[in-house]
């Protein structure tokens, strides 16, 4: 691994490599900083900003019951994803199928309030109901009843119809998931629904792939015969923004990069103008109306800012050094965090989205990489290396700097990106073997594998 903040004069056949050529390096490679923490009580602050500090609900999930043998396959599908997309969610904790009554209602005027509030269940709302084969189609009629307030109507009535498969009937419990966590969390939709980008090597070059939030239905989106790095989707999700090393430059050794924009609409690349030098790292604006990049145009690795139809080019760092992986706040749009070795080493720095008032975020020895906001615009997700110590995700209140680690003595972890309801997160680790996708809630518990073939990178939450 090549540190970004020692990339200056290194030998290589052709002599020394310029830095801008070694931020490619830095780019492929990864490397994360040291920065002080601050004592006290910081996963309290934590846990309330990120919404996580409340009281779980209480949910019973009895078998959705299948009323034909049709529907069998797809019933059991339906349940193991329900409960999966509810058990995940960070804000229900699901009672345990030991503890549920012997009596499983499939509709409203089977629902035996009291039982199901009544211990050991304890339940303070149960979602059920059932699926049959009707109009041609899979149907499945679901509830959400809260069974503290037995003459309340169900909180949910929903009936949902799709093709008799297998995958469609994942889709239906999703979207039934996503209802219900709505519902609980005050108007927050789920993320059951929510799709990531990410880089695997499993059709043999570097290429862009995408799956379900949960590590279901991963599918290329790129086939490009090249590496591919850093997606990064537009607002609407309509658009893949990504680092493309097409072919080598003057030099053998030195890749010629730019930015690529791939319609999620049409499933093809589409028009998007190739800027002079080493451009990497492309971040959207909220609006979806500008992408900031890192380019060598100019000699250093600059920051710079575009319009989405490659117009209004404009520079926003002027400092000696790699400035690079600007990262957008998504609540206000005002600032951007990026990581620049300005200092000697790379650290996290934030500016105004037009370049003025820069301010270092991170402080002390080591390298602090990959700025990834929340959604709320309050705190910044990074990748930090203490030490001799492997990598490790963190997470900081842009406001207050103070700083919790949300990893620890599990491989090496990088990349981090939030999920749209700001309670999840998804990461690289090595911590089964090789680098595969994780994610987990955001105080760092609940860790999951998503992906287990070939190697995979740099994940990428879709905006919703």
């Amino acid at each position: 691994m090549t540190p970004l903040g020692k990339m200056r004069n290194v030998p290589t056949r052709h002599g020394k490599l310029p830095k801008l050529h070694l931020a490619l390096s830095f780019l492929l490679c990864g490397a994360v900083a040291l920065l002080p923490l601050r004592a006290g009580s910081q996963q309290d602050w934590f846990r309330t900003g990120t919404g996580l500090g409340v009281e779980k609900i209480r949910l019973a999930l009895p078998p959705f019951t299948a009323q034909s043998q049709t529907v069998e396959t797809p019933a059991g599908v339906f349940n193991a994803t329900l409960w999966n997309d509810l058990e995940v969610s960070g804000i229900v904790e699901l009672v345990s199928p030991s503890f549920l009554p012997l009596s499983i209602p499939t509709s409203p005027g089977d629902l035996q309030h009291e039982t199901w509030a009544a211990a050991p269940t304890g339940a303070h709302m149960v979602a059920y109901g059932h699926l049959r084969f009707g109009e041609e189609r899979l149907l499945v009629d679901a509830w959400l009843s809260d069974v503290r307030n037995p003459r309340a109507p169900p909180v949910i009535t929903k009936r949902y119809r799709a093709d008799l498969t297998e995958e469609e009937a994942r889709q239906l419990a999703h979207q039934f998931a996503d209802e219900i966590i709505t519902r609980l969390s005050g108007g927050l939709p789920g993320i059951a629904q929510t799709k990531i980008a990410f880089v695997s090597q499993r059709s043999g070059n570097k290429e862009i792939w995408m799956m379900d939030y949960d590590g279901y239905n991963p599918r290329q989106v790129t086939r490009c015969g090249f590496i591919c790095l850093t997606p990064r989707w537009s607002p609407d999700n309509t658009l893949i923004a990504y680092t493309a090393y097409e072919h080598g430059g003057s030099e053998a050794s030195v890749p010629r990069t730019s930015i690529h924009l791939h319609s999620m609409v049409m499933g093809r690349r589409v028009a998007f103008p190739a800027f002079k030098g080493t451009t990497t790292t492309p971040a959207w604006s909220p609006d979806g109306s500008q992408l900031a990049f890192s380019s060598s145009s100019t000699g250093d690795q600059e920051i710079y800012v575009v319009g989405r139809d490659g117009t209004r080019l404009r520079r926003l760092t002027f400092s000696r050094g790699v400035d690079i992986s600007p990262a957008w706040n998504p609540r206000t749009g005002k600032h951007i965090g990026f990581v620049s070795d300005r200092g000697g080493s790379p650290q996290i720095y934030l500016m105004d989205a037009d370049g003025a008032s820069v301010e270092r975020l991170t402080s002390g020895e080591g390298y602090a990489v990959s700025p990834a906001w929340s959604p709320n615009g309050q705190l910044l997700a990074f990748a930090w290396q203490r030490g001799e110590g492997n990598f490790d995700i963190y997470i900081m209140d842009v406001a207050t700097r103070q700083v919790v680690q949300l990893t620890s003595n599990s491989g090496r972890n990088e990349e981090p990106s939030w999920a749209p309801d700001g309670r999840h997160l998804v990461f690289q680790s090595t911590r089964s073997g090789r680098n595969q996708i994780w994610m987990m809630l955001a105080d760092g518990s609940g860790p999951r594998q998503l992906t287990f073939e070939g190697v995979n990178t740099a994940p990428q939450w879709s905006w919703r």
